[in-house]
C-alpha cells in the first residue's frame, strides 16, 4: 500500500527526538513531559528543589512509556547555573529537538509593596531564563527544532497581587517574538502558550485563590477550568509538524475565558 506523504508529515510521533523541559516535574511541566514522552520523545526534566516530585514524575513516565526521564537539578534563573546545566545535558545527548521553558516563580504582592529584588527574582525565573536557555541550546538544535515558553494571562490582564509575575510574563512573550525574528530564518520555531487559570500547586500560593477559581469557572464558556493536560495537548501540537508555520505567537489556552474578561 502506498504511503500518504501528507499523513507522514502530519505525524505527532516524536520518536528519536529529545526535549528539555524546565520545571518539568510538577504541574503543567509534568503534564507536558508525560505527553511528549508518550509520543516517543526522550525527556530531560529540570527541577530546582523538590527531588521527591522529580522522582515521582520519573517513575510515572517510566511506567507509562518504559523509558525513564533524565533528571537534572538547576536554577534556570542564573546564567551560570544554566551553563552548568547544559554541561550535564551534553553528557546525555548531542542534540535537542525541543526546549520547553516552563519553570516559573515570583513574588505575589501588591505592586506598591514590591522591591527591586522582588522584581528581579520574578524576571530572572520567568523571562530571563528563556534567553539563557536559548543561548545555550541553539548550538544543539538542528533546523526544525522548537522552542516553547509557558506564559499566563497576567501578561495581558491585571490580576490582584500579580504585578511582578505579570510584568515578567509580558516580557517573556515579547522575548518570544524577538527570538522568533532572529531564529526562524535558521529553521527554529519559537512560540509561547498562555494558559488560563489552572488549579495546580502553584495556585495555592495565591491569597485570592478561591476567588480566581470561582471567577474563571463562572466566566469560561467551556464550563470548566483548564487542566495541565489541556496545556500539554497544545504544547504537543506546537511541537509537531502541524504547527510549522506558527511562528512567534502566543497561543491562548483558556476555554474562552479571555473573550469575556
Amino acid at each position: 500500500m502506498a504511503v500518504n506523504p501528507l499523513a507522514a508529515e502530519s505525524s505527532l510521533d516524536l520518536t528519536g527526538q529529545t526535549a528539555l523541559i524546565t520545571g518539568g516535574t510538577r504541574g503543567i511541566g509534568r503534564a507536558i513531559a508525560a505527553r511528549l514522552a508518550g509520543q516517543g520523545a526522550t525527556v530531560i526534566l529540570n527541577y530546582l528543589r523538590n527531588r521527591r516530585a522529580a522522582d515521582e514524575t520519573a517513575e510515572l513516565i517510566e511506567a507509562q512509556t518504559g523509558k525513564r526521564p533524565i533528571l537534572l537539578k538547576a536554577n534556570v534563573g542564573d546564567p551560570e547555573k544554566v551553563a552548568e546545566l547544559f554541561i550535564q545535558v551534553k553528557e546525555h545527548t548531542d542534540r535537542l529537538d525541543m526546549l520547553i521553558s516552563n519553570a516559573a516563580s515570583g513574588v505575589l504582592r501588591p505592586a506598591v509593596e514590591l522591591t527591586k529584588r522582588h522584581l528581579e527574582w520574578s524576571m530572572e525565573i520567568n523571562a530571563y531564563a528563556l534567553l539563557y536557555l536559548t543561548q545555550q541550546a541553539i548550538e544543539m538544535m538542528p533546523a526544525g527544532s522548537r522552542i516553547l515558553a509557558i506564559s499566563s494571562q497576567g501578561a495581558t490582564h491585571a490580576i490582584p497581587n500579580y504585578a511582578a509575575v505579570g510584568a515578567s510574563k509580558a516580557a517573556l512573550e515579547a522575548l518570544v517574538r524577538h527570538l522568533c525574528l532572529e531564529l526562524a530564518p535558521h529553521g527554529l520555531r519559537v512560540n509561547a502558550i498562555s494558559a488560563g487559570v489552572v488549579d495546580t500547586e502553584a495556585l495555592t500560593h495565591f491569597p485570592n485563590r478561591d476567588e480566581l477559581i470561582a471567577q474563571a469557572q463562572s466566566l469560561t464558556p467551556a464550563g470548566r477550568l483548564v487542566t495541565p493536560e489541556d496545556v500539554a495537548d497544545a504544547a504537543l501540537f506546537l511541537c509537531s509538524p502541524l504547527a510549522s508555520m506558527i511562528q512567534g505567537q502566543t497561543l491562548v489556552v483558556d476555554g474562552g475565558y479571555r473573550i469575556r474578561s
